[in-house]
């Protein structure tokens, strides 16, 4: 593979995954039976995409800083949006928006947090193998409501795809919370060394 390919796959991946935000919403809100398993498919591919961008462009020392800041932001943008699309769908109701309001609010607490250290020339805080868990876990629950009804009929009622998105949503809550207050302590902790010398 050319090199100039090498260097530009991984952020051809970030891309990809932003551009598949518009897809996967005009799809799930076409009425037709086959149209949660195409957004699924869709997620479920923009989701492979985040392990793989990072991973390559470190295996082939192809890192960029504009890699660097799409990566997160397309990551956000993605679970943001389809927690508003199954939000207005009824998939994510009641009791079951208050994980999705935890999970939003992280980000926006992360996002915040990186910003301000990064304005003061602090070292930043790194992504946790925790955090990493609670990703994946995130994207598995967002994936099962993405199919939600249409996934239960596909076994025969036999498995209720909704009640595993949202235990799994609960899950990815439950890690977001403990996570964030990680990130946020580390930060205090930087911006405190800054606030001493």
């Amino acid at each position: 593979m050319p090199s100039s390919m090498l260097e530009n796959l991984p952020n051809f991946l970030t891309y990809s995954r932003i551009l598949a935000i518009p897809l996967i919403i005009a799809i799930f809100y076409y009425p037709r039976p086959w149209t949660d398993w195409a957004a699924f498919g869709i997620f479920v591919a923009a989701a492979i995409t985040d392990y793989f961008d990072g991973k390559l462009a470190r295996a082939w020392h192809v890192t960029s800083m504009l890699g660097r800041l799409l990566d997160p932001i397309a990551d956000k943008m993605l679970v943001t949006a389809v927690l508003f699309m199954l939000a207005s769908n009824k998939r994510l109701n009641g009791t079951a928006l208050i994980p999705a309001v935890v999970i939003l609010l992280r980000e926006v607490l992360i996002s915040g947090l990186r910003e301000f250290l990064a304005s003061i020339n602090a070292r930043g805080v790194p992504v946790t193998w925790l955090a990493k868990w609670k990703t994946a876990i995130q994207m598995v629950a967002i994936s099962f409501l993405i199919l939600g009804p249409s996934g239960t009929r596909a076994t025969g009622d036999r498995v209720n795809f909704t009640l595993i998105g949202v235990s799994g949503i609960w899950v990815a809550a439950a890690l977001t919370l403990v996570t964030g207050w990680g990130y946020l302590r580390e930060g205090v902790r930087q911006a405190g060394a800054v606030d001493r010398k």
